[in-house]
């Protein structure tokens, strides 16, 4: 196929396809409920690094002045906005869909959804007959439930409204009541259906609906062994789960870390009986050399959004999210961009991580760079010094400033078509 054609496809197809599938009903209602996280999680972040900024004097000053329980304390905040991300979701994607029927009341088709998405936490009842609710299924471990019932269980009340299975009120009620009743039915149906799944699903080996991601992949990736092509065959499941809205590394936490935290240990046992140092693909490879920036190696990205954008509003967020994703925090650009559902931006995405284990590990297979020795830094310590760290030589550093500079490059050519994009969006609202 030559150039010419490959062009006039991408530009006659290709293009016009994902603008129809982006600006569909319920993609915008994913991106417009996925935004509305972002202020809590710059939030979040600021009060994270606080809490967490990897320099050992600052760390025993500020708890020889504050006491031990100074970070944690610091952190409410943090566990306040990362841990809801979950509720905040499914609560932004239903209002925003419902919203874009027009004729349904958003505020109650959203107080619906948040019902049917706690519906799908498994609780158990505690000693004093309170129930006990695991609230990690409210941050980022339950997003994939949250964008699936705000927009199923949205629809589903929806399409029953619309067949006015409704308490109707005298025009004489205030509207607030109005909906509220009018919202019974719908909303004691939508409520029953995810009451039955909730209960197939418990008949099931999966045991509760959160379980069904975990139950599909732990087989899979717990043969997942310490190679190159294991290394890959992560960070592509990371990745990918990423793109649909799931907290990929949290995902796949259970099975993966054991075996990335036993490898470094091995390491560790190595070092420390003056043998060779068995392992490349450990924990601290993924956190340190991979994830650099966090899932995405986004901080190249950032770099670019910061100091190259045109777009003002990429450049904003380009700023706001520069400090936290050098500490490898990228929540902010994941969700504000965004990357969740993003066709412009896969691509680089899940590339420039994959660039970086070939890098890595040819690197350290080739003993150019030294290979990780079992000390952990904190996953917030910004690279180079947390390459250097990890490994115990300049070269861990080095190699990471040769992956950011690999990543930048990688995101440049997306980057420039997002920001003339976006430019071009921008210019065309000013003019009407």
């Amino acid at each position: 196929m030559s150039e010419k054609k490959e062009n006039n496809f991408l530009n006659e197809k290709l293009i016009p396809l994902f603008n129809k599938i982006s600006s569909a009903r319920h993609m915008v209602a994913l991106r417009d409920g996925m935004t509305a996280a972002v202020p809590m999680i710059i939030i979040g972040s600021i009060f994270m690094i606080i809490g967490q900024f990897p320099v050992k004097g600052y760390l025993d000053f500020m708890a020889h002045i504050f006491g031990p329980n100074w970070s944690t304390v610091v952190q409410y905040v943090t566990n306040a906005s990362f841990n809801i991300m979950g509720l905040i979701a499914v609560a932004g994607i239903s209002y925003s869909l419902a919203k874009s029927y027009q004729s349904i009341d958003a505020f109650s088709a959203m107080i619906v959804a948040i019902g049917a998405f706690i519906l799908t936490i498994p609780m158990q009842i505690g000693k004093d007959g309170g129930l006990l609710i695991p609230l990690k299924q409210f941050d980022s471990s339950g997003l994939f439930t949250a964008l699936l019932v705000g927009l199923f269980v949205t629809d589903l009340y929806v399409w029953l409204m619309h067949k006015n299975l409704v308490f109707k009120m005298p025009d004489t009620v205030p509207p607030a009541v109005s909906n509220s009743f009018a919202a019974l039915v719908p909303g004691a149906i939508s409520l029953f259906v995810v009451w039955l799944i909730r209960i197939g699903v418990e008949a099931t080996p999966m045991k509760s609906i959160p379980n069904v991601i975990t139950f599909f992949l732990q087989d899979p990736m717990s043969k997942v062994t310490n190679s190159l092509g294991g290394a890959i065959v992560i960070e592509l499941v990371v990745c990918t789960l990423w793109f649909f809205g799931i907290h990929g590394a949290n995902a796949i936490s259970g099975i993966i870390d054991p075996i990335m935290y036993a490898a470094l240990a091995a390491n560790a046992s190595a070092l420390k009986a003056h043998q060779a140092i068995p392992n490349i693909v450990t924990k601290t490879f993924f956190d340190n050399f991979v994830r650099i920036g966090g899932c995405g190696a986004t901080l190249g990205f950032v770099i670019l959004m910061t100091f190259f954008a045109k777009d003002k509003e990429m450049k904003a967020l380009g700023k706001l999210a520069i400090g936290p994703s050098i500490f490898n925090i990228n929540e902010p650009i994941v969700f504000g961009t965004p990357i969740v559902l993003n066709y412009r931006i896969i691509i680089p995405f899940i590339l420039a991580p994959i660039a970086n284990i070939i890098a890595t590990y040819t690197a350290m297979k080739l003993g150019w760079v030294a290979k990780t020795i079992g000390i952990y830094p904190p996953w917030t310590t910004p690279a180079i010094l947390s390459g250097i760290l990890s490994t115990g030589h300049i070269s861990g550093g080095i190699m990471q400033l040769f992956n950011i500079v690999m990543d930048t490059l990688i995101y440049y050519g997306f980057f420039r078509s997002m920001d003339r994009a976006k430019l071009k969006e921008e210019q065309e609202t000013a003019k009407q």
